[in-house]
């Protein structure tokens, strides 16, 4: 099987050769159940886990006894701080936990690949020639993508010091800008194409392999 290719784009979204990808990494196998469980794990560490409410335990007041066991002609009560009183505790209440599900570091490596390569074999992973972008421009960066053409949402990989590509595509809408260490499978679920740097790009097969 021949190794899959993308276009290397210049500053105005118009290819100037191919760029051969690593196979490994962008032309294997799409297993829909290792993405799932990849993205239902990422949405769940992504959740804060910081509901609370107090018990009956935590609530102040309460102590006495607010009449006696018998003789009263009203049901018994220990404490006025029982669920069931104004002011009492929650029954079974939420207490700050952590959401995280934990994926294998194999199988998240493999949903990540699968995900990268459903970009590679459908055209819709571009690499980027950083050098086109000398000073921060979203007039540029929007010219680009009209150029290149493909659908939105999109998935821009920069390294952290290619601050001038960041900045010019971070204010397009539909358009997010991570990190090689900051991308996820669930990103590029929720994105139609993904355009990388040419550095990224090696980082990211780095982390992929």
């Amino acid at each position: 099987m021949a190794a899959p290719k993308a276009p290397l784009l210049d500053g105005t979204g118009k290819k100037s050769k191919d760029v051969t990808l690593t196979s490994e990494v962008f032309a294997v196998d799409v297993k829909p159940h290792l993405i799932h469980e990849a993205v239902r794990a990422e949405g769940a560490a992504a959740r804060a886990g910081t509901q609370a409410a107090k018990s009956r335990g935590l609530v102040s007041g309460g102590r006495a006894k607010p009449w006696r066991q018998k003789g009263t002609g009203r049901a018994r009560a220990g404490t006025t701080r029982a669920p069931q009183w104004t002011g009492g505790g929650v029954a079974f209440a939420p207490q700050p936990r952590s959401y995280a599900v934990k994926v294998n570091r194999k199988a998240r490596k493999s949903a990540l690949r699968g995900a990268l390569s459903y970009h590679a074999g459908n055209s819709a992973l571009g690499v980027l020639d950083a050098s086109g972008f000398s000073e921060p421009s979203t007039r540029a960066a929007a010219d680009l993508l009209g150029t290149w053409g493909k659908e939105l949402p999109l998935v821009v990989v920069v390294q952290p010091e290619e601050e001038t590509v960041a900045k010019s595509f971070r204010n397009l809408d539909r358009v997010l800008v991570l990190e090689p260490s900051e991308l996820e499978v669930g990103a590029l679920v929720w994105a139609n194409s993904v355009l990388a740097t040419e550095a990224a790009l090696d980082r990211v097969q780095e982390l992929a392999s």
